[in-house]
């Protein structure tokens, strides 16, 4: 039988540039219908006493958080022929909601940002299901996550500028995601047509398939203790990196700087080619195993440049530096959950599971955190600022953190290597029973 060669267009669409930008593209624009109203101050509407602008944090957080529950089953189940129609479909209730929000008057329409929450948390993890189970996933995840850290302030700078322009603040968000809706459509179509992982890659990396609810809670309990220090770092970047993006006018204010359009795009992507970096390099470690310490290793440099840089703010370290290099501290180990340490320990262990599926397991948790930090810090007493506060959380969360990178290590060193003793053990008594 004559081998079938691959045609042009299934060259192209195999390639991993055409899916890292397919991946980046589509969830670079969907931070323009989640983000945006983050640029605005919506001040004179407080609601019962309590600041507006907080409760659309705490509205939106919690659809957001209440999809990444749903989400460890939605996500770890879908199968790869429906994640495209899944997406359409979010994204166009998403940009409904903000229709509604821009038709309600204050405080009611806070219940559409809720509801805007809610499909856009789930678009990650089917973004991330066309990128995971490759040879080269750690650079193409670093992408997608890259995608968040720069969208982030991009979206804001979009904010800001419909403002600008005279757009009303309950208007500024729909009207931001009709901005990014041509775009989306065509990143979204690009990834429609990305092939799957090769059968090289399912060798190199296990083939990921859709969870059963045993499959979920059998992979979780056998690594419980060490995936429990993983959700505790996660927890704390989240939170860190929350904190930074939703008052990220609050605290460049702080700092002394005007709030500007440029000033949030300018620091993230600073942030972006770093964390990109240094996470891509992954990709160049073969085994396993090392690439697992090397995401570990990096983690911990995360949190030592967070407590370093609160150090030198306090030394007269520059402000502009001083975000960025926090920005720095918190991405690395955030994107390395992502990208690295849990496509590497899959890899590693070759058990029934997804990528999908773990981060919805860390992501539920960490924006569940964040909801009770916010709820606690508001009505809880306090004359300090919203800067000394992130002062504060940076090095009492940075210093947890490295404590809990060291217990991670110790503890997937001696269980893996367990694992791979009894497996050798499993293998000699099958062949001496031949």
């Amino acid at each position: 039988m004559q081998a079938k060669w691959p045609t042009w267009k299934q060259k192209i669409t195999s390639n991993p540039a055409w899916v890292l930008v397919a991946a980046f593209g589509t969830y670079f624009c969907m931070y323009g219908f989640r983000k945006p109203y983050t640029a605005a101050t919506y001040n004179g509407s407080d609601f019962l006493g309590v600041n507006y602008k907080f409760l659309l944090v705490i509205a939106q957080t919690i659809g957001y958080v209440a999809a990444k529950w749903v989400g460890i089953k939605f996500v770890s189940e879908i199968r790869r022929e429906n994640r495209i129609k899944a997406i359409l479909v979010l994204l166009a209730f998403a940009e409904t909601m903000l229709l509604l929000f821009g038709f309600t008057p204050r405080p009611w329409n806070m219940l559409f940002l809720l509801l805007n929450g809610l499909p856009l948390g789930v678009i990650f993890g089917l973004v991330l299901g066309f990128l995971e189970g490759r040879k080269n996933s750690e650079f193409l995840i670093a992408g997608l996550c890259a995608s968040f850290i720069v969208s982030d302030g991009v979206s804001k700078s979009v904010g800001a500028m419909l403002l600008n322009f005279g757009v009303p603040e309950n208007w500024m968000p729909f009207f931001a995601g009709l901005v990014f809706l041509i775009p989306i459509l065509l990143f979204i179509s690009m990834l429609s047509a990305a092939s799957p992982p090769s059968l090289a890659d399912v060798e190199s990396r296990s083939a990921r398939q859709p969870m059963t609810r045993s499959d979920r809670w059998a992979f979780f309990y056998k690594y419980a203790p060490g995936l429990s220090g993983i959700i505790l770092i996660y927890l704390f970047t989240t939170l860190l990196r929350s904190l930074r993006a939703d008052f990220a006018v609050e605290l460049w204010t702080g700092l002394g700087y005007k709030k500007t359009p440029a000033l949030f795009t300018n620091s993230e992507l600073i942030v972006m080619l770093v964390v990109l970096l240094i996470t891509g390099m992954a990709v160049l470690i073969r085994q396993h195993h090392k690439a697992f310490q090397f995401s570990l290793f990096t983690s911990f440099l995360g949190f030592a440049l967070i407590i370093s840089s609160v150090i030198g703010l306090n030394n007269g370290l520059n402000s502009f530096l001083f975000m960025v290099l926090i920005g720095m501290g918190v991405y690395i180990p955030y994107v390395a959950v992502h990208a690295i340490i849990f496509e590497r320990l899959i890899a590693i262990t070759r058990e029934k599971a997804n990528v999908g599926f773990l981060m919805y397991v860390v992501d539920s948790v960490g924006y569940t955190g964040y909801i009770g930090l916010l709820i606690l810090k508001y009505f809880t007493p306090s004359a300090e600022t919203i800067l000394s506060g992130f002062l504060k959380a940076c090095l009492l969360l940075g210093l947890s953190g490295l404590a809990i990178i060291i217990f991670c290590y110790l503890y997937f060193k001696i269980k893996l290597k367990r694992n791979e003793h009894s497996s050798i053990s499993f293998s000699a008594g099958q062949s001496s029973n031949i």
